[in-house]
């Protein structure tokens, strides 16, 4: 039922433009958005295993942020910090849409808000009103899902789609936060229809190829064609356009094209003296990369590169020790550390920005929102402009030397993570940064520019440093109304701590110190 045709879409899209009316010609829109990509997994960014060109080349075409932030140490929040200019914390969507059903935890986490609420002002919804067509393609997760704890496949939530958020066209974005396979027809099950019955396969276009076509089709190769497609059909309507590329990869189930991991398998033989080493992650790192190139080679095919701005980033940090390694970052997804938020951020802005630099200025994924708009000269809705966490970067496009722009970052995970999170808040000023977790008693205290790894707790040397940052993390707390945890009154210190998934209890797992 939820099957649609990119034709039928595509022309509904430009009966609503050319209602529309528009500003003289702006600039395209491309944000590539990853799922789980560490600050370190590009060639550009120091792998030693992972291959990155097209990518590598986009860095060198633009602007690459070393201290790019996402807005949560998991998904759904930074999607929706994406989409909407706001912090996680003031959305009260602080955990990905679950979250793990943590039981006896010494905390009581908040009841916070399981979707992107549809009152919120999004991204799409500004650029519609300039009379820009706004793709979605991949992953979404800002859905209701109701299958998680039970084990069972969620239920579709069409009305929480892209479309419900001012996108035209949904290709791929659904309540999932993973595909059950990478593999066509991306679901799971003995026969073809049990695998055909997932709402990822329910989300693309059923387009002209038979089932025996399709078959070994890999789901990132798919994407990537049908962004083309799109671009192909675009084109001839000189009309502007927003594409939201938001990859499923590079999440688990680590699933590379075969070629592709023969291919690492034979690198890693070659020389196993390496920091990355999982062959099948690196063949989903290079998957995203190719898919990268091939929208790039669109663009330039149709001669909109030079109009078109370009954004590339991450969701969270990468998956440490499972996928990859963050190294010299502490942690990594799911963690209260570096390794958890800070990621990969190229910004390419054509005709004004600057080309192959990079900026040490600190920028997080609510700054995407207020960037677009300010390159597009775009006056951000006097409701939404009240609540943006975020600044324009388009200071540092052309000046990536330019003065700071704020004194602060901040973080707030009220709740517990399998890979390691306790409920917690952060705030970064400057090269400093304090880390609060909930239920302790201490706090944490670490100069990013000295301790990258975060090694040294300098919390009882710099006492009145980490005093002005309490106050005002607290203070940041307070302003945008962030749910705290509390303590459990139900918590049994003699009982274990674990998570609850189809009646099957699995204890959790001890926080790593790295």
């Amino acid at each position: 039922m939820m099957k649609c045709s990119r034709r039928v879409l595509l022309c509904f899209a430009f009966a609503l433009l050319f209602s529309v009316s528009s500003d003289a010609a702006r600039k395209n829109v491309v944000v590539f958005f990853v799922d789980d990509m560490g600050w370190t997994d590009l060639g550009c960014s120091g792998s030693d295993f992972y291959e990155t060109p097209n990518i590598d080349a986009l860095a060198k075409s633009g602007v690459r942020f070393t201290n790019g932030y996402a807005a949560c140490t998991v998904c759904s929040p930074s999607r929706a910090a994406l989409m909407t200019g706001q912090s996680p914390a003031r959305l009260h969507v602080t955990d990905f849409i679950p979250g793990h059903p943590f039981v006896n935890t010494p905390m009581a986490i908040p009841d916070w808000t399981k979707v992107l609420e549809k009152k919120h002002t999004t991204l799409p919804e500004i650029l519609n009103a300039h009379g820009y067509t706004c793709i979605h393609l991949g992953k979404w997760h800002l859905a209701h899902r109701d299958g998680y704890k039970t084990g069972q496949d969620d239920s579709a939530d069409p009305d929480f789609y892209p479309q419900a958020h001012g996108f035209d066209i949904n290709i791929g974005g659904c309540e999932k936060g993973a595909p059950p396979s990478y593999f066509w027809p991306y679901g799971k099950g003995r026969s073809l229809e049990a695998r055909k019955d997932n709402t990822i396969y329910q989300t693309l276009p059923q387009g002209d190829l038979s089932d025996q076509q399709r078959a070994g089709e890999y789901l990132t190769d798919r994407l990537a064609a049908e962004a083309v497609a799109l671009i192909d059909e675009i084109a001839a309507s000189q009309k502007p356009f927003f594409m939201n590329f938001c990859f499923y990869n590079v999440h688990t189930p680590l699933m590379g094209r075969p070629d592709l991991v023969e291919k690492y398998e034979r690198k890693l033989k070659e020389n196993p003296q390496r920091n990355h080493t999982n062959v099948r992650y690196a063949a989903m790192v290079e998957s995203v990369d190719e898919a990268v190139g091939r929208v790039v080679g669109k663009l330039q095919e149709h001669d909109l590169w030079d109009d078109t701005l370009v954004i590339f980033t991450s969701d969270n940090g990468g998956l440490k020790p499972v996928a990859t390694d963050n190294t010299p970052l502490r942690q990594g997804k799911g963690g209260i550390y570096e390794g958890g938020v800070r990621v990969p951020l190229i910004i390419r802005h054509p005709g004004e920005g600057a080309s192959g630099v990079r900026c040490d200025r600190p920028a997080i994924t609510m700054d995407i929102l207020p960037t677009i708009c300010d390159v597009l000269q775009i006056d951000l809705p006097a409701e939404a402009a009240k609540v943006q966490d975020g600044l324009s970067l388009r200071p540092y496009l052309t000046d990536p030397q330019a003065p700071p722009r704020r004194d602060d970052l901040y973080w707030h995970y009220p709740h517990y993570h399998s890979m390691g999170a306790q409920p917690y808040s952060a705030i970064r000023s400057g090269d400093w940064k304090l880390i609060e977790v909930f239920g302790k008693e201490s706090l944490e205290l670490y100069h990013l520019s000295s301790d990258l790894g975060e090694n040294e707790n300098l919390v009882t040397i710099e006492k009145e440093k980490a005093k002005e940052l309490y106050a005002k993390l607290v203070a940041w707390r307070e302003s945008v109304g962030a749910q705290v945890p509390t303590s459990n009154p139900q918590y049994d210190p003699a009982k274990e701590t674990g998570i609850v998934r189809n009646g099957k209890f699995r204890k959790a797992s001890p926080i790593r110190a790295r």
